[in-house]
């Protein structure tokens, strides 16, 4: 309250003017698409006079926030259900309707997301009694998870807790059993532990509906470890976000920063989910093991050719290929060839949207 009363008022201007702003930055760390999920009518109208003032050096898949009762979401889906179509080729590409948020639990780093077993603190301890909980409750979140799959609108679901994943995962396979609908890619957003049960859900749906899709953020397991490694404590850390395991069950899924939860250049998120090596090393440099690490190559895919097919352009951006829209980043080393290590301090050396030039570091001169 303190903070929130002396703030200016929110407004589409100044959010228009902090896009301005803020996407070269993105343009300088060879970011050419962001999802942003969790978007009301401000950041819309923002996002749409900066993109007019030809100031929007950026795609913007965007998902509106979904209240938190019924009626307030079905008026949410009356108001964009025919503008949130983006597979449909004659919609705009560089600035998105996507489609709706839900959040499902709350947070791992202050212990609300929502578990089937107690919290953990200070790593081996338990926080007796703290479960987390959802943020509303759950035959609300079905019920909005309904109404928006059977509108036909595509949909990210915010879970951390495996609970809240297998709550998620679960609903999904209901509303698909009531309403069979292929291509939606619904996704849980985060996506942190996931249960046994809730990789063989997410597996099949992805298999029979292209449904179930993890969005998650490598950089979790370098830039808020050790948080994350002293509330999950020793078991959990063992299956925090399991990209092997997604790959060895075919699993889907796209990488992100989340932030400011995390700094936003893709080159921590590609070293991180090799590395997957603590900040501060609290409890020890490699809390959550690295049985989940993956490959360069894989991380890599998981920021372009995943992220695009993701955000439903996976026939424009994502891949290197003639017809496509030349969304590409030239970097100052090759990540395939280099220490891995070296990665993460990668620099984009030249950025093009669409084949014209957004970032020219040349141009530009040395950057922080």
């Amino acid at each position: 309250d303190l903070m929130f009363g002396v703030m200016p008022e929110y407004t589409a201007d100044n959010f228009a003017e902090a896009v301005v702003t803020m996407a070269p930055q993105l343009n300088a760390e060879g970011i050419t698409t962001i999802k942003d999920p969790e978007i009301h009518e401000a950041h819309w109208e923002g996002y749409s006079r900066a993109k007019s003032a030809g100031k929007l050096p950026l795609r913007v898949f965007a998902l509106w926030r979904a209240p938190d009762t019924i009626d307030e979401a079905r008026s949410l889906l009356e108001r964009i259900r025919s503008s949130s179509r983006p597979g449909d080729a004659r919609h705009d590409k560089h600035l998105v309707s996507g489609g709706v948020k839900i959040y499902i639990d709350g947070s791992g780093t202050v212990r609300t997301a929502w578990m089937h077993n107690d919290w953990n603190r200070d790593y081996d301890e338990i926080d007796e009694g703290n479960t987390g909980f959802p943020v509303v409750a759950a035959e609300i979140l079905e019920t909005q998870i309904r109404l928006f799959h059977e509108a036909g609108i595509h949909l990210g679901v915010h879970a951390i807790g495996d609970r809240a994943i297998d709550f998620v995962v679960d609903t999904y396979d209901k509303v698909l059993t009531e309403t069979p609908t292929a291509g939606l890619r619904h996704s849980i957003i985060h996506c942190n532990i996931p249960s046994d049960h809730a990789i063989e859900v997410m597996a099949r749906l992805q298999r029979d509906f292209d449904t179930a899709i993890p969005e998650v953020q490598p950089g979790f397991t370098w830039w808020i470890a050790d948080a994350y490694a002293a509330n999950f404590g020793p078991e959990r850390n063992a299956r925090m976000i399991p990209l092997n395991t997604f790959l060895d069950n075919e699993i889907r899924w796209g990488a992100s920063s989340d932030y400011n939860v995390t700094p936003f250049p893709p080159r921590y998120g590609i070293w991180a989910a090799v590395r997957r090596q603590a900040l501060l090393g609290t409890w020890g440099n490699h809390p959550f093991g690295t049985d989940e690490s993956i490959s360069v190559e894989d991380a890599l895919r998981s920021y372009t050719a995943w992220n695009a097919y993701q955000v439903f352009m996976e026939d424009d951006i994502g891949t290197l290929e003639v017809g496509k829209l030349a969304d590409l980043v030239v970097w100052d080393r090759d990540p395939l060839s280099v220490p891995v290590d070296d990665v993460k301090d990668m620099q984009a050396m030249l950025t093009l949207l669409g084949g014209e030039i957004v970032f020219d570091r040349a141009a530009t001169g040395p950057q922080p």
